[in-house]
């Protein structure tokens, strides 16, 4: 996926005042204020009137009906109006019941073999989670043939324990970093490439796979030709009827499945190498997820938020907007990426990505005011480094979260989560 990440709607606006009061009105109620059953009156209003503002103000301040229980929404903290202590007192604390689901579409999570709290995340939260993905495996070249390497990073244990606790599917990314001009073009390396991932995931006990290569062959160029771009999306085919042929161990009746990687459009106006809406149709009857990069949207060259609120929008609208049947039908099977790392951007030098960790040692350091950015739906802080360096640092928050996963609620989209041992305890109070 990112690079960075082999190290990776707009909150409502408050309803307007129905049935304001009119002139006219107005006039009556001082007529009435000057007589004994006036004074009644209007004494009456201003309880009425406090017993109604009471009221309404506790409706605001709760939690929306899919978060009943939630920890973080009782306590007031999904609000743009964080601070550095409530974060650093409250981050570690989650409702008691890990495993009510707030967020009823599919959820995958990414963990990496570099990180071990992710592994430790998947498993105490594991009913969160629908599908989870072990970045493991990487299908090369090897001279005239082909090769999966990997199964040294799969943990067996840790499987058997998910699979005991929960109901998540286990699939496994592989990396297609096979040169595509043979892979694609020859049939005996295309039969090859499918059969290694399907014996690994019949071996494995595993519930399919997470494939990336989009990224991968438009980096080497080929999604220019019409031929090889077609070749490619031919071989998604072939490799997901291959998976819907193998039963699944976990469930019974169900098939293996494909997750395939897509990253968002570079613009409105489609390239010859962006993933688009018809791509999106042409495999929607073969694979049972899309997982979209919705991150990743600034870079050390060009500082910002990590994925601005209004692009996922203009992405999920590039994707899914243009046709009814298409948003309904295909909707589901897009998982929404949500980024739980951020960004240490020095504004003269660059930068870089910073976890939950690192992020939770410059609060303790720094003690910043945090500001949000309604921009971007983001909290950002800056604070001044060695030699008077200043940085700007963009990392979730409950509410940038709360926002992005509402987004994906409105469209009927599932969420993918990179990944999930670099965030904070109570973003999980979210799912």
């Amino acid at each position: 996926m990112a690079k960075k990440r082999d190290h990776q709607r707009p909150a409502p606006t408050p309803g307007r005042r129905q049935n304001q009061i009119k002139p006219s009105s107005r006039r009556d109620e001082r007529t009435e204020a000057h007589s004994p059953s006036g004074s009644i009156k209007l004494v009456a209003f201003f309880i009425v009137s406090s017993v109604i503002a009471v009221a309404v103000y506790w409706l605001r301040q709760s939690s929306p009906s899919q978060y009943n229980g939630s920890y973080v929404y009782q306590r007031g903290l999904v609000t743009t109006d964080t601070n550095y202590q409530d974060i650093l007192t409250e981050n570690t604390k989650v409702s008691e019941n890990t495993s009510i689901r707030h967020y009823t579409y599919s959820v995958l999570g990414y963990i990496t073999p570099w990180n071990s709290l992710g592994y430790e995340m998947a498993k105490r939260f594991n009913s969160k989670f629908t599908h989870l993905s072990p970045v493991w495996y990487d299908l090369k070249s090897q001279q005239s043939s082909l090769v999966l390497e990997g199964r040294h990073n799969a943990d067996k244990g840790w499987i058997s324990e998910l699979k005991k606790t929960g109901e998540a599917l286990i699939l496994p990314r592989v990396v297609l970093e096979a040169s595509p001009e043979e892979l694609l073009r020859k049939k005996k390396l295309k039969n090859k490439a499918i059969d290694l991932i399907v014996t690994e995931c019949k071996e494995m006990g595993y519930d399919g796979i997470v494939l990336e290569s989009w990224s991968r062959w438009a980096a080497y160029g080929i999604l220019h030709d019409p031929v090889m771009r077609n070749l490619a999306l031919q071989f998604i085919k072939q490799l997901g009827d291959a998976l819907h042929s193998i039963s699944s161990e976990k469930v019974s009746g169900q098939k293996l499945q494909l997750v395939y990687v897509i990253g968002p459009p570079s613009s409105q106006n489609l390239q010859a190498h962006d993933f688009g809406p018809k791509d999106l149709e042409t495999l929607s009857e073969v694979v049972d997820g899309f997982s979209l990069m919705t991150y990743d949207f600034s870079n050390p060259h060009k500082p910002g938020p990590n994925a601005p609120l209004e692009w996922i929008q203009i992405i999920l609208q590039i994707l899914l907007g243009a046709s009814a049947n298409r948003a309904q039908n295909i909707a589901p099977k897009i998982f929404l990426g949500i980024n739980f790392y951020g960004n240490d951007f020095s504004l003269s030098k660059g930068g870089g990505a910073i976890i939950g960790r690192d992020y939770l040692a410059l609060l303790e350091k720094h003690r910043p005011a945090l500001q949000w950015d309604k921009n971007s739906g983001e909290h950002v802080f800056v604070y001044t480094a060695d030699k008077d360096i200043k940085h700007a640092v963009f990392y979730p928050s409950l509410k940038s979260i709360s926002l992005r996963l509402e987004e994906a609620r409105s469209w009927g989209c599932g969420i993918s989560i990179w990944e999930i041992g670099q965030g904070l305890d109570y973003f999980f109070d979210l799912l």
